[in-house]
């Protein structure tokens, strides 16, 4: 029987725009030119400022741009952050059987993914107002300027909403939200290269021979320090960046050579560890004697859990961003020191947590230079504090990852039942074992569910990893984007093989 939930949402899902799936093939090289055109308005989208917002200097939510794909000011203000907030807020309600939906059922399937879309339209409202409300773009607006902005926003999130949703179902490859992490983060990484922002770095005071005007992409940077000194001298002044204007403390941690070599190092982890699975034996009934294997993978359910556990990181970041603000910056208030405060970095003018639950929320990004790397006489006192910070971080990380992994293998039909259904529906069988749908669904469950569990330990350890060096992109957006590039050449190479042999479609999962 459908939910009472899904029921009441029935009717607002009429008046939500939709596009319609495809009633004819997709050839390929359509299919890209329509993903390309997303990636396109996606960008436009990104670099088209809000008309009468008044921007600060400072972004108050930096933190989160890489995980939401967000730009600061534009008509992507939002990013993805409202799609991925209703999916968490409808993974939790179905989890915790608050709504019972059967995954099996087509039209309740139907029902759970337009009440999805709706709670997306509806958190797309609430985020608009809460930028405002925050005074994210000014405090002395006026009715119409205020309605102006939401109104932006809104069309803006729905039509980020239809981009997702064309791309899912068939007329694109892959999905709106991969395809947009993984442009954002490619944008990050390249502007850390070549970025040409000048900025005053060195070890001394400003003024001094040993400062040099250089530049925020490294690439540019190693030029100019090679060419003040040179190249074994601007490598060891790169390895570390740091400024003039704060000694003691690291300007640019993740655009160093040391942010480099942590990227390519977790570029390399994620692509080998991709590629580990486990191949169960499996036969085909109406083929006798032909025998294959069925693979799971070890990370089974791919970069869902990081991204969930993103959006709760986010969404904590953004209401005490929220509070903090509205509160007058007082952090006397009890509400804003629960949830955190936060301090203006001078240097990058980002905010930074200081305190509260957020603080332990954030990555310390580039551990190496918080321990005082060039203040010995303070290395003493922030030891402590930061590693209590970033274990408190990585365990909170690791533990939520594992979680939404679990979880993920019902609502995506990934668990055991729907894959036990799909081994029967294919015609295949486990050799040495009766064909009955209970004896493959024991089977599996000897594996799927493990593997799962450590496929979240796993990312969740390496997303720790790479922030905690202070990889170009944050952690999670290059431990996201490298899996997400790696599932487009997956993809890619499947409908290839399913164009020329169109009968092998239904089998390769294309649509």
């Amino acid at each position: 029987m459908t939910s009472r939930f899904l029921q009441a949402v029935r009717p607002f899902m009429s008046i939500t725009p939709e596009v319609v799936k495809p009633t004819r093939e997709v050839h390929f090289n359509e299919k890209l030119i329509w993903t390309f055109a997303a990636l396109v308005i996606y960008f436009i989208m990104a670099s088209t400022p809000i008309i009468g917002a008044d921007l600060g200097e400072a972004d108050p939510f930096a933190f989160m741009r890489t995980i939401t794909a967000s730009t600061q000011g534009s008509l992507a203000e939002l990013g993805i952050g409202p799609i991925v907030t209703a999916g968490l807020i409808m993974q939790i309600l179905v989890g915790s059987k608050i709504i019972n939906v059967n995954m099996g059922d087509p039209e309740e399937r139907s029902l759970y993914t337009g009440a999805q879309k709706v709670m997306s339209v509806i958190m797309t409202i609430i985020e608009a107002s809460a930028f405002l409300i925050g005074g994210t773009y000014g405090t002395d607006l006026d009715l119409y300027s205020q309605l102006a902005i939401i109104s932006q926003l809104l069309a803006a999130g729905i039509i980020i909403i239809l981009i997702d949703e064309m791309v899912q179902k068939g007329w694109g490859l892959g999905s709106g939200i991969s395809l947009f992490i993984a442009g954002g983060v490619g944008l990050q990484i390249f502007q850390g290269f070549f970025a040409a922002n000048p900025m005053a770095e060195g070890p001394g005071e400003l003024g001094s021979p040993d400062v040099v005007t250089s530049y925020r992409g490294i690439v540019l940077a190693f030029i100019a320090w090679a060419t003040q000194t040179d190249p074994i001298n601007a490598i060891v002044h790169l390895f570390f960046r740091y400024s003039p204007i704060e000694s003691d403390h690291l300007n640019l941690p993740s655009l160093s050579l040391l942010s480099v070599i942590a990227t390519i190092v977790v570029f390399v982890i994620v692509i080998y560890f991709e590629s580990m699975r486990i191949e169960i034996p499996i036969s085909y009934a109406q083929y006798k004697g032909i025998r294959s294997t069925y693979p799971i993978k070890l990370l089974y359910v791919s970069n869902i859990p990081v991204i969930l556990t993103s959006a709760v990181f986010a969404d904590i970041y953004f209401i005490a961003q929220m509070v903090w603000s509205t509160t007058g910056r007082d952090s006397s208030n009890l509400l804003s020191a629960i949830l955190g405060t936060f301090k203006q970095d001078p240097t990058s003018n980002q905010y930074i947590p200081t305190s509260g639950l957020v603080y332990f929320l954030t990555p310390p990004r580039s551990l190496i230079g918080e321990l005082g790397v060039f203040d010995i006489s303070g290395a003493g006192e922030q030891l402590i504090p930061s590693f209590i910070r970033a274990l408190i971080y990585a365990v909170i990380l690791i533990i939520l990852s594992i979680i939404f992994s679990v979880m993920w293998l019902e609502t995506a039909g990934m668990g055991p039942r729907d894959v036990a259904n799909q081994f029967l529906q294919s015609g295949m069988q486990m050799p040495g074992w009766r064909r009955s749908k209970k004896i493959v669904e024991r089977r599996l469950e000897m594996y799927i569910p493990t593997i799962a569990v450590i496929g979240g330990l796993f990312i969740g350890c390496l997303a720790a990893f790479a922030d905690f060096l202070g990889a170009i992109g944050s952690g999670m957006g290059i431990l996201l984007s490298v899996s997400i590039m790696r599932q487009y050449f997956e993809l890619i190479s499947k409908e290839r093989v399913a164009e020329m042999n169109p009968a092998l479609r239904g089998f390769l999962g294309i649509k």
